[in-house]
């Protein structure tokens, strides 16, 4: 009986073990490991001129490269897909930092892309002195809707004892921080005031403050942030693209506060078409990024969240969730809201209280295409499904 079969290899440590199964000399392992693994990097807009030079040089070094018909005449931009092995990558850039035209910068840009898929764990520090390990395990993030009028579960926890009871019991579900919010954000819905929001988030945060979980606030206003981190929160989920409200980032500079910056064509730049989805996305998020950090804060407590719901068709959240490891190219931890959402609901044609087979479904595939944070209602079936699944993706053989 035949044993031979097709493997599929998704980074140097899995290349790695199986060498080590196949009994391969240790001396070899320096050679093989680069080459074992294969990248796909679009590099977008690229001058012909540019673009034909990185093609020649890729081909060179044995990888592919492929740009438009048009740029065989020189003249315009093109975008490059390139193939190889990180052997060929690494080759590529090497020759590339020796050219002019701004192959330099190119060569660092690939050179960075290559680094973020893979990051290190790390400790994320938070406010008051706590931390968060990312990269060893998923991150379940408990949803608390302190709201009349939230998609799911609004109304349920509006006082203030039943929301601490709930967010105890997320607590011993597996939740390892609690999400508080006080403003709904589902399509349609009438934004709280000012008031209204701090009234229902900050006695809440003032509760929980003295036990012993990491609360994250979920708003867009800076006086709700600095408040409620005031009072014991440990960092900010925002989803206002850091517009809905200036004031917030004053706040997050001077508190130096983690924060997640996710995307939104909700409220920002609502109905303006995607061109390239995802490219789209990971160019809105990367001008976040650069003008939080411009204003003094550190690189380091950024986490992002592509924005499933907000402003993107059923499709086009499947599709995110899809190339999901495209967002690695940012170098940040990614967080993912998927749980109950519409377009589960209208993907499989049920209710919002009958969605959870579909959010595991989402959540599963998320955190194999790279989460590193699920923000759930759903603690206890979210925490059991992550544990599995990263127990399925962490092992080699």
């Amino acid at each position: 009986m035949s044993y031979h079969h097709v493997t599929f290899l998704n980074n140097q440590e899995e290349v790695r073990a199986l060498l080590a199964k196949i009994g391969v000399d240790d001396g070899a392992y320096p050679f093989l490991l680069p080459k074992g693994v294969y990248r796909h990097i679009v590099l977008k807009a690229i001058p012909c001129r540019v673009a034909n030079i990185i093609k020649q040089e890729m081909l060179s070094k044995g990888g592919e490269a492929a740009v438009s018909k048009e740029a065989l005449y020189g003249e315009g931009h093109t975008d490059v897909l390139l193939m190889g092995t990180l052997k060929q990558y690494r080759l590529l850039v090497k020759k590339l930092r020796l050219q002019p035209l701004g192959l330099k910068q190119i060569a660092g840009e690939i050179e960075k892309l290559l680094d973020n898929l893979h990051p290190a764990t790390r400790e994320l520090e938070l406010c008051h002195g706590r931390s968060l390990q990312l990269g060893k395990k998923t991150l379940v993030m408990g949803i608390l809707n302190v709201t009349p009028d939230s998609f799911s579960d609004g109304g349920r926890y509006t006082d203030i004892e039943q929301a601490v009871k709930h967010a105890l019991e997320m607590r011993e579900q597996g939740a390892d921080i609690i999400d508080i919010g006080g403003v709904s954000t589902r399509p349609g819905a009438q934004l709280a005031s000012l008031q209204e929001e701090l009234a229902r988030v900050l006695p809440v945060v003032k509760r929980l403050a003295y036990e012993d979980m990491i609360l994250s606030i979920d708003t867009f206003r800076g006086t709700v942030a600095a408040a409620c981190l005031d009072a014991g929160a440990h960092l900010i989920n925002n989803i206002g693209g850091l517009v809905l409200d200036e004031g917030l980032l004053p706040v997050l500079v001077e508190s130096k506060a983690p924060v997640v910056l996710m995307h939104n064509r909700l409220q920002i730049n609502a109905g303006k078409p995607y061109q390239d989805l995802i490219a789209d996305i990971i160019h809105e998020l990367d001008i976040m990024i650069k003008e939080t950090t411009a204003a003094g804060f550190p690189e380091d407590k950024i986490i992002i969240d592509p924005g499933l719901g907000f402003g993107k068709t059923p499709a086009e959240n499947r599709l995110v969730i899809k190339r999901l490891g495209s967002f690695k190219s940012l170098g940040k931890p990614i967080l993912i809201g998927a749980s109950r959402k519409g377009f589960i609901g209208h993907s499989l044609d049920v209710k919002v209280d009958q969605r959870l087979e579909g959010s595991l479904a989402v959540l599963a595939a998320a955190i194999l295409n790279g989460a590193d944070i699920i923000r759930v209602h759903d603690v206890k079936e979210s925490y059991r499904a992550a544990k599995m699944i990263d127990l399925i993706k962490n092992e080699n053989g």
